[in-house]
């Protein structure tokens, strides 16, 4: 693989510091919350190509990278406790609703990810991939809805089981830096979402010790997985970055479609046909709250990129 080229990680000043807290708020709570994109939010801080060079980098190039993902990382515990302890119950108490606020955030985020390929030439090659990378997350929300069996177990496991755990903080890895891709959504698909976010209880672990081997093994191939897909994103980014575009805009305008099918929004429409839930309000707090997220995100996009023609004129 090519030798990249060397990207100025420095923060100018305490601005871009601080939206790097939020970005890792964003990464932390895409795992919690299906089809939220910690990515996409890199793509509109422009980030996005310092994110892949630091991750890719933090071995070789430790001290420059790691004070460049402090900020970052910090904000990612945040995300994560957030979305753990306040998210997942305002997702249990009102799943359409919330689901629709993050929804309206992604599509008001879109054009931002749009923006890279503006004016590009459509080939067959590109528009393949566009429609590939739209299948994907999907895919992936229909397969844990309807085809994947019932939540795993995290209890009486094999060994085999532990390389699997690897092999899914692997593409949990992935997910962290391919805008467009939920880790939520993909540990859904495999039945381990639930069982690895009702785990995390002292009770649990107290009961059934053998779980911290699982989250040593999800990390083990989360580490694994962002290093080496950073320095294979970069290099694909090097040799053909607009046509490498056109998969992610599709997988990004995926991801907000799959906001609206996964098991736990299905269980709402399941609720609603069987007049559990009252559709009305649930549909309107839903459509309101999906508006707000919409005009805030799509505002936050005419900023920056205001902000950033200015710093081009200067």
């Amino acid at each position: 693989m090519e030798e990249t080229k060397d990207i100025d990680l420095k923060y100018k000043n305490k601005k871009e510091t601080f939206m790097g807290s939020i970005l890792g708020f964003f990464i932390g709570l895409a795992v919690i919350v299906p089809g939220i994109s910690g990515s996409t939010m890199a793509i509109i801080f422009k980030l996005y190509d310092k994110l892949l060079y630091a991750i890719g980098n933090l071995i070789n190039k430790f001290k420059y990278s790691f004070i460049f993902l402090l900020p970052i990382g910090i904000g990612a515990v945040l995300g994560f406790s957030l979305g753990f302890f306040g998210i997942q119950f305002l997702l249990d108490l009102l799943p359409f609703a919330i689901m629709a606020f993050f929804a309206g955030l992604m599509i008001g985020a879109f054009p931002a990810v749009t923006d890279e390929i503006r004016k590009e030439k459509l080939t067959l090659k590109r528009i393949l991939l566009f429609l590939l990378g739209l299948g994907i997350p999907i895919v992936i929300s229909v397969t844990s809805t309807f085809v994947q069996g019932g939540n795993q177990s995290l209890e009486n496991l094999k060994f085999y089981h532990y390389i699997l755990f690897v092999f899914l903080g692997y593409i949990v890895a992935i997910t962290q830096v391919v805008p467009g891709l939920s880790a939520t959504a993909l540990l859904m698909a495999f039945g381990y979402f639930v069982p690895i976010m009702k785990s995390v209880k002292f009770s649990y672990i107290q009961n059934n010790p053998m779980v911290l081997l699982v989250y040593v093994c999800l990390v083990i191939g989360f580490i694994i997985g962002l290093i080496s897909f950073s320095k294979i994103l970069t290099w694909i980014f090097n040799k053909s970055r607009k046509t490498a575009f056109f998969m992610i805009v599709g997988l990004s305008l995926g991801s907000i479609i799959s906001m609206f099918f996964n098991p736990d929004i299905y269980k709402t429409y399941q609720s609603w046909a069987n007049g559990e839930a009252l559709f009305g309000l649930d549909l309107g707090l839903g459509i309101g709250l999906l508006l707000i997220g919409a005009g805030i995100a799509y505002l936050f996009v005419r900023y920056e990129r205001k902000h950033s023609q200015m710093e081009l004129e200067i």
